[in-house]
């Protein structure tokens, strides 16, 4: 099945761990701009861009960083994120900036000239999780080989 003949894609559904839920809401919901959904006293339901992720309280976690190389770069793995248009992208990537967020990589454009262009940025949340954000010219070079 190719893309073209794909339904509309459905939200994306990603819990995870964390080791303080206020730090985690501040995070998320200030500074990336997710709207807060349902909630208790052991997780936190945000909206991603669309997409539900669930912060799940676990005070002995602790992130364990494994990296691996990627066009020059050490990505840090596992990660999540969104792939988004290059406006919103530019937008993050300005307002992460502004608030000194410390980027495990910084916004750039990867694969530069090649088939796989993107720009991408990495960076953690207060827990140690990796995110990366990423943008293509146009969505159609999100999957295209050649």
């Amino acid at each position: 099945m190719n893309i073209e003949s794909r339904p509309p894609l459905r939200p994306f559904h990603l819990a995870f761990p964390v080791d303080d839920l206020d730090a985690a809401r501040t995070f998320y919901s200030d500074l990336i701009g997710c709207e807060e959904g349902r909630s208790d006293s052991h997780w936190i339901d945000f909206n991603l861009y669309g997409h539900q992720i669930v912060a799940h309280l676990d005070q002995t976690y602790t992130a364990l960083p494994m990296v691996n190389p990627v066009d020059g770069e050490q990505v840090p793995v596992p990660h999540f994120g969104v792939v988004l248009t290059m406006a919103e992208w530019q937008a993050l990537a300005d307002r992460l900036s502004a608030a000194g967020i410390r980027f495990v990589i910084p916004p750039t454009i990867r694969f530069e000239g090649q088939v796989g262009e993107q720009a991408t940025m990495f960076f953690q949340d207060p827990s140690g999780n990796a995110l990366e954000f990423k943008a293509f010219a146009s969505d159609d070079r999100l999957f295209a080989k050649e």
